[in-house]
C-alpha cells in the first residue's frame, strides 16, 4: 500500500516527538472537524483492547456533546463457526418499506435526508434486472402485475468494494459480514463505484438526529454515528446479530419475507431454506458471490 496521509503524520510524529509533532501539524487540522487523536488513529486491526476503550471512550463523550444522548458503543467480535447468511422470500415482499424505515431508525441514520441502507425496488414481473426496478414509486402497494425487490449490501464473499478500497478501511471479518472502519475511511468512494449493487453511501454532511431520536446501542464496526466525509453500508447490524439477536430490518417486516442466520449451523432456519428452495443471487455472472438470497414461494 503506497503512502497514505496517515502514514505520513505517524511517521511525522515518530521523527518529532508527540509536542513538536503536535506544534507542526496544528495547521493541517486548524478548522478541521478531525482532531489529532483522530488523525493518529491506528487501523483497527492493529488495535489493542486499550486502544479500542479509549477510542470508545472518547467517541461516546462526542455523542454526548454533539447529540445530547448517552450513548453505549461496542465493539462485539465475530462469533466462531459463525457464517451470517440472509434470504428474502419475494412472494411475501408487498413493498411496504418497513424495513427501509427500521434500518434509518436502527442506524442512526440523517433524519434530513431520510437515509437507509436498503433500497425497495417496484419490479416488473418476469425479470431480476434490477435496472428495471424503481424505488420512488408512492401508491399502495402491492401493485398488479409487479413483485418488490429489496437489495441491500450483498456481503460479498469476493467483494470488489474491499479489492479497490487503497487505505483497507473496509474488510470481510470471519462470520462473513464486509465491515467499514469509519475512523480510517478517506471518503475516495473507490468502493461505491465498484459495488454492483449500489449498496454504499457517502455522508455528505454531520448527520441530523434529534437527541430523542438517536438510538443509543451502537457498535463501532456498525451504527455509531459517522462522522461526515466517509463512506457507509449495511453490516447485517452486527452490534445486534453478533450479541444473539436478528437485524432490525427482519424484526421490522410485517410479511415474514426475511430470514437471516448462521448457513454453518445444519439447524438453522436459513440453512434449511437454502437446501430446499431454489434461491437467486443478484448479478451472478459478475462472480461477487454473495450472502443474500432470493427466492419465491413456487
Amino acid at each position: 500500500m503506497g503512502i497514505t496521509r496517515r502514514r505520513m503524520l505517524k511517521g511525522l510524529g515518530a521523527t518529532l516527538g508527540v509536542a513538536a509533532f503536535g506544534a507542526s501539524i496544528s495547521p493541517i487540522f486548524h478548522g478541521s472537524k478531525m482532531s489529532a487523536a483522530e488523525l493518529m488513529q491506528r487501523h483497527y486491526k492493529e488495535l489493542t483492547p486499550e486502544d479500542k476503550a479509549t477510542i470508545i471512550a472518547r467517541l461516546e463523550s462526542e455523542a454526548l456533546a454533539s447529540y445530547k444522548t448517552a450513548v453505549r458503543i461496542s465493539d462485539p467480535a465475530p462469533i466462531a463457526q459463525t457464517k451470517f447468511v440472509y434470504a428474502i422470500n419475494l412472494s411475501v415482499c408487498n413493498g411496504n418499506g418497513k424495513c427501509v424505515e427500521a434500518c434509518h431508525e436502527e442506524n442512526n441514520h440523517d433524519r434530513e435526508t431520510n437515509q437507509s441502507y436498503i433500497r425497495v425496488l417496484e419490479m416488473p414481473k418476469g425479470t431480476m434486472d434490477m435496472e428495471q426496478g424503481n424505488t420512488t414509486y408512492d401508491h399502495p402497494v402491492p401493485a398488479d402485475d409487479s413483485f418488490y425487490l429489496p437489495v441491500q449490501c450483498q456481503q460479498c464473499d469476493n467483494p470488489p468494494c474491499v479489492d479497490v478500497c487503497p487505505v483497507q478501511a473496509t474488510w470481510k471479518e470471519e462470520d462473513g459480514i464486509v465491515v467499514v472502519d469509519y475512523n480510517w475511511c478517506i471518503g475516495c468512494r473507490y468502493c461505491m463505484a465498484a459495488c454492483p449493487y449500489h449498496a454504499r453511501r457517502f455522508n455528505w454532511k454531520r448527520p441530523t438526529i434529534p437527541p430523542a431520536e438517536v438510538n443509543p446501542d451502537q457498535g463501532y464496526l456498525s451504527n455509531r454515528i459517522r462522522p461526515e466525509g466517509v463512506v457507509e453500508k449495511c453490516h447485517f447490524c452486527l452490534h445486534r446479530t453478533r450479541e444473539g439477536r436478528l437485524p432490525a430490518c427482519l424484526e421490522a417486516c410485517p410479511t415474514g419475507a426475511r430470514v437471516f442466520g448462521n448457513i454453518l449451523d445444519p439447524e438453522s432456519n436459513i440453512r434449511w431454506l437454502l437446501e430446499n428452495k431454489r434461491v437467486y443471487v443478484l448479478k451472478e455472472e459478475l462472480g461477487c458471490k454473495p450472502s443474500f438470497f432470493y427466492f419465491f414461494d413456487t
